[in-house]
């Protein structure tokens, strides 16, 4: 049987860091040369691999939408020379760049995996190798034909991750949806979470890459005491783009009424605000409480149970395609690539 073809495309990240004398940093080749003394990367059950690094290397900190452009560009150059995909990446903005790219890989039918470490990989106790070597595996297999988070034993969808811990190895978790496979003693596939995503994607013979554009967005975040109106200036003349933060199910205070106005304001003026909740967990539902209903009114959209990371990049998505307001409203509360439930 011939084996499968799988290119790592190493971005930067700590897995692939060195030791400094201002600590970690990116070094460009010290990836490559830790991969050739991992034996298992060269058993017979492993894929061929081939590697190509970006230069510069990033610490994902300083990762923006020019990088996604190049990480999404380099998949659709040799989209029909592997059969899989796996991205090295800095675990900082890693669930936001998973993100990114679920929206942006349209007509997407093979296996992207991203994954990165805790540790180093020339590290004592690296979490990178086993990271590594299962998300070959995942992206081998081609039961995962979508964008996803691989980290320690848990394989997430991309777009629904988020960085849970700054220390652990159990750095990502998926709050509102489950696990796409376990990586215990064997890899076991969740194939119902896998076959929702094929069920509410479209899929196209071939792969379109959208590169992103420089969009204006601002994420708020609702705490008792905040003053609305420092924001308006902002809000009301300059934003493409909005994500509220809000308490529970999409509320805000009602003893400022400056908000609602200064949204009304925003949406007229061709702001798309997205509501999403600060539970890690739930989902919005604007207009359940009467705290929720100004929202409604100011002309918001619900952003469901989607991850603040995942409402801020399919909007950037959907904001580069140039498409009508209204259409990007309606898009933002419809599931294109399973990051919000039905």
């Amino acid at each position: 049987m011939e084996k499968k073809k799988i290119l790592i495309i190493h971005t930067g990240g700590t897995i692939g860091m060195v030791r400094t004398a201002n600590g970690f940093a990116p070094k460009a080749g010290a990836i490559i040369e830790e991969l050739q003394q991992i034996r298992d990367l060269n058993s017979p059950y492993m894929p061929e691999w081939d590697i190509i690094e970006f230069d510069p290397l990033l610490d994902s900190t300083n990762v923006r939408y020019e990088q996604w452009n190049s990480i999404a560009d380099a998949i659709a150059l040799y989209y029909d020379k592997y059969d899989g995909f796996v991205v090295l990446h800095g675990t900082d903005t890693l669930a936001y760049s998973a993100s990114a790219l679920s929206f942006m890989l349209e007509g997407l039918d093979k296996p992207v995996v991203f994954t990165g470490a805790q540790i180093p990989l020339c590290e004592l106790r690296s979490d990178g190798r086993d990271n590594l070597i299962t998300s070959m595996m995942i992206a081998a297999d081609g039961v995962i034909r979508e964008v996803s988070l691989c980290f320690g034993d848990a394989i997430l969808r991309g777009n629904r991750a988020i960085k849970y811990s700054a220390d652990g190895m159990v750095a990502f978790t998926s709050p509102n949806y489950n696990m796409l496979a376990d990586a215990g003693i064997s890899i076991e596939y969740n194939h119902a979470c896998i076959n929702d995503y094929v069920k509410s994607t479209l899929h196209s013979d071939s792969l379109n890459a959208v590169r992103l554009k420089k969009s204006r967005i601002a994420v708020i975040k609702v705490f008792p005491g905040i003053q609305f109106e420092i924001f308006e200036p902002i809000m009301c003349e300059t934003l493409d783009g909005l994500v509220l933060e809000t308490f529970g199910k999409g509320n805000i205070p009602d003893y400022d009424p400056a908000l609602s106005r200064i949204i009304s304001e925003a949406s007229r003026c061709g702001t798309i605000v997205v509501v999403c909740t600060q539970c890690p967990a739930g989902t919005v539902s604007l207009g359940a409480y009467e705290a929720g209903s100004a929202l409604v009114r100011s002309g918001a959209v619900s952003g469901g149970n989607m991850t603040t990371e995942a409402a801020i990049t399919k909007l950037t998505y959907l904001l580069s395609k140039d498409l009508p307001k209204d259409e990007i409203r309606r898009l933002m509360q419809t599931d294109l690539r399973g990051e919000l439930t039905k």
